[in-house]
């Protein structure tokens, strides 16, 4: 059975040109897919037809074939109804839907301009501005669309020329027995298209090294590994490609008083003999300002009070965190005479009271242990 006219598969004319060339081609793939056309051998069949046609039609070289000598002056170079023929089609596929699938090629060539490159920095803060938020200049150093040639990579006044090698494809075929092997272009290294006059400021490669100023604007209550993600702040893509994303990681500091766990705060106050034994009220520190903290008769070292609400705000939302304050007793030090005279009346007032609990019931189960060991 003769083959039809590959024009005629397509729908188009003989003087098509490569864009609506590519519509006429997804209109048809598109009623003929076998996702949609399950169990249809017909629409399966002219489906292959359509891939067949579209691959001969859009490649330079073949198409000049085509019109001159016909189906003979490419046989053998168009994917059959085989696995070869599927085979060309996965390369057709990634080009023309490739935007309505997801898929497509990374790179240049018939799939677009690339994207750039994601782009990380570390951003120091101090606990108050991770707490409370901040603004802060950040210089960071990047790759920008150059202003000279916008991107394009040639000389203004000029163009970048489609590629004689691969037909502004970016890949080139070749035939090995029975297998068809695709790869980049050594011409044009895939981008489809060859720069004759470069640019003078960039040197053809559409993007210049530049340190950017960027305003980031810190929220409330982040915290040591989370990221901000500034959009199109990234490298910008080679042929005038999209911008990658910036990524701002935060790292905050050691703080000097508190240490941050969640959205609580934990800080330690030292307290005085005779504040711990008679209670009192002391001074602490907070994110805000100072508050009173009671501290009631016989308390122990390592006791934690909690001030609620005097921590963090979450910075995805939910309630206030806490100030978590260890009171630790600190043993004097530096006494004069009087003092350590004094020291010793009160030690000698305190034999056989029972003012220490946790000593004597320290003494009374050392006791028990040596009795057990019968030494």
């Amino acid at each position: 059975m003769s083959k039809r006219d590959y024009y005629e598969v397509l729908g188009v004319d003989r003087g098509v040109d490569e864009k609506e060339l590519k519509k006429a081609y997804r209109r048809v793939a598109m009623k003929y897919h076998p996702d949609r056309n399950p169990d249809d051998k017909a629409a399966e069949d002219k489906f292959k037809e359509a891939s067949e046609a579209y691959e001969v039609l859009s490649d330079a070289q073949k198409r000049a074939a085509y019109d001159q000598f016909g189906h003979a002056g490419v046989e053998g170079q168009a994917g059959g109804a085989g696995a070869q023929g599927f085979g060309n089609f996965s390369d057709i596929f990634g080009d023309v839907f490739g935007d309505i699938f997801g898929g497509g090629r990374a790179g240049g060539g018939r799939g677009g301009p690339a994207r750039g490159s994601d782009l990380r920095y570390t951003l120091d803060l101090d606990l108050e501005d991770a707490v409370r938020g901040t603004t802060v200049k950040i210089k960071v150093p990047t790759m920008v669309t150059c202003k000279t040639c916008d991107g394009s990579g040639a000389k203004p006044g000029s163009k970048p020329i489609t590629c004689g090698t691969c037909g502004g494809h970016g890949q080139v075929r070749m035939q090995q027995g029975f297998f068809s092997v695709q790869q980049t272009c050594p011409k044009c290294h895939g981008r489809g298209t060859i720069i004759s006059d470069p640019c003078g400021s960039c040197g053809g490669r559409g993007r210049v090294e530049e340190t950017k100023t960027l305003s980031v604007k810190v929220p409330a209550g982040v915290d040591s590994g989370d990221r901000i993600r500034l959009a199109g702040e990234g490298e910008a893509g080679p042929e005038g490609g999209p911008s990658g994303d910036l990524y701002v990681q935060i790292a905050v500091r050691q703080h000097s008083i508190f240490e941050r766990e969640g959205n609580n705060l934990y800080c330690e106050v030292p307290i005085s003999f005779v504040d711990a034994a008679l209670g009192g009220e002391i001074e602490v520190p907070t994110l805000d300002g100072r508050v009173k903290l009671k501290v009631p008769e016989g308390t122990q070292s390592g006791k934690l009070f909690r001030l609620r609400g005097k921590g963090v705000v979450p910075v995805r939302g939910g309630a206030t965190g806490d100030l978590m304050c260890r009171v630790v007793l600190e043993t004097p030090v530096n006494l004069t005479s009087k003092q350590k005279e004094l020291l010793r009346d009160f030690q000698g007032l305190m034999k056989g009271e029972k003012n220490s609990p946790k000593q004597n019931t320290w003494f009374e189960g050392m006791k028990n242990f040596f009795g057990d060991m019968k030494i």
